[in-house]
């Protein structure tokens, strides 16, 4: 049985996700599937190994023996996949597809670091998450890193790090906005059809604000860039221009005093970016380094 990794990391997974119908996700597999692979081996070591709750799943006392185990073994191939890439000698110049947010200014902070964990070249397109994973499918690029997920056939998506969406201005403005605030300023806003918006709107409604759309809105854009230049530009001595965008878009604005954050009462506007491939690609071994190494980040 410890030949067969695949249903070791079934197990694995399943723990980790501390779901059964995660795991499924988060794999590129049926339910079913890893219902049968996680019966095989509690058959196999005629002991059950989780139980399953209405919140989760827990190990029993063979489980968490077999969970030690698995990791070691885990750890073990993480390290001689290391080696393996070593033999692969190959030049490719591995291709990401990102959403603005994450691509030009998430994504480069890693992509020296990618570089040497596969020893090749890295390059990124910037698109609108659709259409990465439409460039996915048609296999001209990579991996796709976008703001929600868009379930097509083929496809695995994996959730990747956590963003926020906030409030901003080149004025300071309160730690936690009133309706009436957001309806005295002046507003960048994003394109109707923005996730970004769609988070926004979702929010204001859960505090019982009025829609965005009865803003002052200015002016429009869908780019953050252009978003965040037409705010820094924008005139202090006036009433204050706002608009929103993710919080690691403007982090080095923050930083520097140039640009302010403000939030919303009661509520963090908080998503989950996504990494996604082929499925038919989940055991290529560019694909699992670079997976490894994005999933071990915590931003």
């Amino acid at each position: 049985m410890l030949s067969d990794f695949t249903k070791l990391n079934t197990f694995l997974t399943v723990v980790k996700e501390k779901s059964f119908s995660k795991a499924s996700a988060k794999l590129g597999i049926s339910q079913p599937a890893v219902t049968q692979q996680m019966r095989y081996l509690e058959n196999y070591l005629d002991a059950p190994i989780v139980d399953r709750k209405k919140n989760g799943i827990r190990l029993t006392k063979e489980g968490e023996k077999l969970y030690a185990i698995a990791q070691k073994i885990e750890k073990v191939i993480a390290n001689s996949e290391k080696e393996l890439l070593k033999i692969i000698d190959k030049d490719i110049t591995f291709v990401f597809g990102a959403s603005n947010a994450i691509g030009n200014y998430i994504l480069p902070t890693f992509l020296n670091d990618i570089k040497q964990k596969i020893d090749n070249d890295v390059s990124v397109t910037v698109s609108l998450s659709a259409e990465a994973i439409e460039k996915l499918k048609d296999k001209k690029i990579d991996m796709a890193l976008i703001e929600s997920p868009i379930f097509e056939d083929g496809v695995i998506y994996r959730e990747w790090i956590e963003d926020e969406i906030v409030i901003f201005s080149n004025q300071r403005l309160p730690r936690r906005v009133k309706d009436e605030d957001l309806q005295s300023y002046k507003w960048v806003c994003r394109d109707p059809n923005s996730h970004t918006r769609g988070v926004f709107k979702e929010a204001l409604e859960q505090v019982g604000f009025q829609d965005c759309d009865t803003f002052n809105i200015v002016s429009e854009a869908s780019s953050p860039t252009a978003i965040v230049q037409t705010i820094l530009h924008s005139d202090k001595n006036d009433t204050p221009t706002c608009s929103i965008v993710s919080s690691h878009v403007i982090s080095n604005f923050v930083d520097q005093g140039v640009l302010y954050e403000a939030r919303l009462p009661d509520v963090k506007m908080k998503r989950k970016l996504y990494l996604a491939y082929l499925k038919e690609r989940k055991h290529d071994a560019f694909i699992e380094t670079v997976i490894s190494y994005l999933m071990g980040i915590k931003k």
